[in-house]
């Protein structure tokens, strides 16, 4: 058995996003008004604060503003405020914009301001740092320690230095032991630790299934005379079908930056779809086309969202620790936000924490979290668009329409609700029954392919460490995958991971090209057998966004 060196602290934070970086900072701002000690820790697997952060975004200010109130003064780089809203119907030659009278509230963006989530994530976790929190970046949490009784009691982080076939190399060093009165579990969409958590301790008993979506985005410096700092757009439509949940946004920032972005839910249907491929697609639009050409892309990624909405947030606590933020589900898809909900949720744990640590608990739940959520306006903001996922899911026209009625004419004063019974891995076609779908070859200027993708996004693994991307069943991918759904892994992948190749004898086999992996999470999602786990790679490793 391993021997391994462990730290003990009050609260151990898995994660170093918005949600992970509120709930330290909480913790510490607390006990300095209290007069008290309080010992918390950030672990973070890229290999510096904000690497592995991608979102849009346009953030709201509310949950920000109550954690830090003068961040303005302190440099928070919140410094595009949006200035202009559009929301565009496209078809595939033309765009229809929406009056802004008819544009619900979810949908306007008056005191949000367009930021570098990436940026806003090193700014908190400075302001972590300041309050005097251990923030250690490189190290990924890759096992959940458990007391006798079953509690959560810690995590180990990974081992470094060990070869593909398990062996030690001469840098191996192994994990430590990270330990907790209590554990915030803040991974982001997807987390490897919470998804073992939501199963052991029945998180999700009696929630809808969790929903997810794919977000594919690019930076671009684009020509000076069609940048427009503040302007937000957003669109539905073209290039995806009117049954494919999804949308996409084009973000002015400052300095002829320009986001732009498409999202895919993963609850579709056809497995010849390839969402990396929409985005590419739908680049070459006119009405998108007119901003990016003459312009030069400088940044990709992608990520999962959590969608699913307050139907499917599972339970929030359990012995020893919690969920927050995007692990445990609280992105607001109607307003196309989360951040603003991360660091709300991750504030509400640390009260919770806070209380429980000066009582002279430890290890127990931490019920006051989910009792404050719940009289939260965040709580409040989420029932208004229970339903949103659940309409579109009846195709474009419905979701439209329906969404009109609840966000526009009720308010979001809705007194029915809809609910949804299967979760996105079971909702692909087989690929006979389907119809296959033709794209066309990058043209290298406004369109690319995935390895060129890859390369912008700084993605590094090393390729003797163990492959992170495992097999629940190495035989499944090619009798299942390949044969009845026509090997969709290789289209839903935005990285390339995933190739069915020959062998010298003439059968496929699937190889994985783990060190392309950007951490999207898809894979483990989207997966129709569930055989795809995704597991912590060596800490340090993976996508070096700036500012993404």
């Amino acid at each position: 058995m391993t021997e391994r060196e462990s730290m003990e602290y009050d609260v151990v934070i898995v994660g170093a996003g918005p949600a992970g970086l509120a709930a330290a900072i909480r913790l510490k701002q607390l006990a300095a008004e209290r007069g008290q000690e309080v010992a918390v820790c950030v672990l973070e697997k890229a290999a510096e604060i904000g690497a592995h952060i991608l979102s849009g975004a346009v953030m709201d200010p509310q949950a920000l503003t109550e954690l830090i109130p003068d961040w303005k003064e302190r440099g928070a780089p919140l410094d595009v405020p949006v200035t202009e809203d559009q929301f565009l119907f496209l078809t595939p030659g033309k765009a229809r914009a929406t009056p802004s009278w008819l544009l619900p509230d979810c949908f306007k963006n008056h005191g949000n301001y367009i930021v570098r989530l990436g940026h806003v994530t090193r700014w908190l976790g400075e302001q972590a740092e300041a309050l005097g929190v251990d923030v250690f970046p490189g190290f990924a949490a890759a096992e959940i320690l458990y007391d006798e009784a079953g509690a959560v009691r810690g995590v180990v982080t990974g081992d470094m230095g060990v070869a593909r076939d398990g062996s030690h190399t001469d840098h191996y060093q192994p994990g430590m032991e990270l330990l907790a009165r209590y554990t915030v579990f803040a991974e982001g969409s997807r987390g490897h630790l919470g998804r073992q958590l939501i199963e052991k301790y029945r998180l999700d008993a009696g929630r809808d299934p969790q929903s997810y979506a794919i977000g594919i985005k690019e930076l671009w410096e684009v020509d000076p005379a069609q940048a427009h700092p503040g302007r937000v757009v957003h669109t539905a439509g073209w290039p995806l079908d009117s049954d494919t949940y999804g949308g996409s946004f084009l973000y002015h920032l400052n300095d002829g930056l320009v986001a732009v972005g498409l999202v895919v839910g993963l609850d579709y249907a056809n497995p010849w779809l390839s969402p990396f491929e929409e985005f590419q697609r739908y680049k070459t639009h006119p009405a998108i086309r007119a901003t990016l050409e003459g312009g030069k892309r400088i940044a990709y990624g992608a990520r999962s969202l959590t969608a699913g909405g307050l139907l499917s947030v599972p339970k929030l606590c359990f012995p020893g620790g919690v969920l927050v933020g995007c692990e445990a589900g609280v992105l607001n898809a109607s307003r196309i936000k989360g951040s603003h909900s991360a660091i709300k949720t991750g504030a509400l744990a640390a009260e919770a924490a806070f209380e429980a640590l000066a009582a002279g608990r430890s290890h127990d739940e931490l019920s006051a979290y989910p009792a404050a959520f719940e009289q939260s306006w965040l709580h409040a903001e989420l029932k208004k668009s229970r339903n949103f996922k659940q309409w579109f899911k009846k195709g474009r026209t419905v979701g439209t329409l329906m969404t009109g009625i609840e966000q526009w004419l009720l308010k979001g004063n809705v007194p029915w609700t809809l609910h949804r019974n299967k979760p996105d891995h079971a909702c692909l076609q087989p690929a006979a029954e389907c119809a296959r779908i033709d794209y066309p070859k990058p043209d290298g200027k406004l369109t690319f392919d995935r390895l060129s993708s890859v390369f912008i996004s700084n993605t590094n693994h090393d390729e003797n460490e163990p492959v992170h991307l495992t097999l629940k069943d190495a035989a499944v991918p090619v009798a299942v995958n390949l044969a009845k759904f026509g090997g969709p892994e290789a289209r839903y992948c935005p990285a390339g991971v995933y190739e069915f190749v020959k062998t010298e004898t003439g059968e496929d086999r699937l190889q994985i090209n783990a060190q392309n992996c950007v951490h999207c999470k898809t894979c483990d999602i989207k997966d129709p057998t569930q055989n795809i786990v995704w597991v912590t790679p060596q800490g340090g490793e993976g996508p070096v966004y700036n500012g993404m």
